[in-house]
């Protein structure tokens, strides 16, 4: 990996914790339901054999990914900086910010691997995230955005435990 594999402790957690439950769990049930279709005969016309080594590949996708993930994490604890006087912008950031006269969207920057659009978590490499990074509340930044150049108006930075 080129660059650094920043996560927040809690994201680290989670990877752990899904690769444990993919190692302990999900994969033995598979591996029991493919023996048992396979030692029914006839593998090439076995749905449960052909559906089961194709849900085996996808865990074993899975647990590579989460395996290289962890191996290559390098927590960040963002919590020392809640508290601070006007934070400026780092990893770990709770941002509330306005693109011109829209009303201010929030914003958690975390890792590659704890992105949810639902809750407004993005990755520090985002493009947004890049913009924003050492900014500070009251600060306005030029955003290029595929729609084209709009203002971006930092209101409020905060550093918040995530879920």
């Amino acid at each position: 990996m080129s660059s650094k594999n920043y996560i927040s402790l809690n994201g680290l957690s989670s990877l752990q914790n899904e690769l444990r439950h993919l190692h302990e769990v999900e994969r033995p049930k598979v591996v029991d339901a493919v023996s048992w279709a396979a030692s029914n005969g006839d593998r090439s016309e076995n749905g449960d054999y052909i559906y089961g080594k194709k849900k085996l590949r996808e865990i074993d996708r899975r647990i590579r990914h989460l395996t290289k993930s962890i191996q290559t994490a390098a927590p960040v604890n963002f919590l020392d900086r809640n508290g601070e006087k006007n934070p400026k912008i780092f990893f770990g950031a709770t941002v509330w910010f306005s693109r011109g006269e829209e009303k201010p969207e929030k914003i958690v920057i975390l890792g590659k691997d704890e992105i949810d659009s639902g809750k407004g978590h993005v990755s520090w490499v985002s493009p947004i995230a890049k913009v924003l990074l050492g900014k500070k509340a009251g600060d306005k930044v030029l955003f290029r955005a595929p729609s084209g150049e709009v203002m971006v108006s930092v209101e409020k930075v905060t550093y918040e435990r995530v879920s």
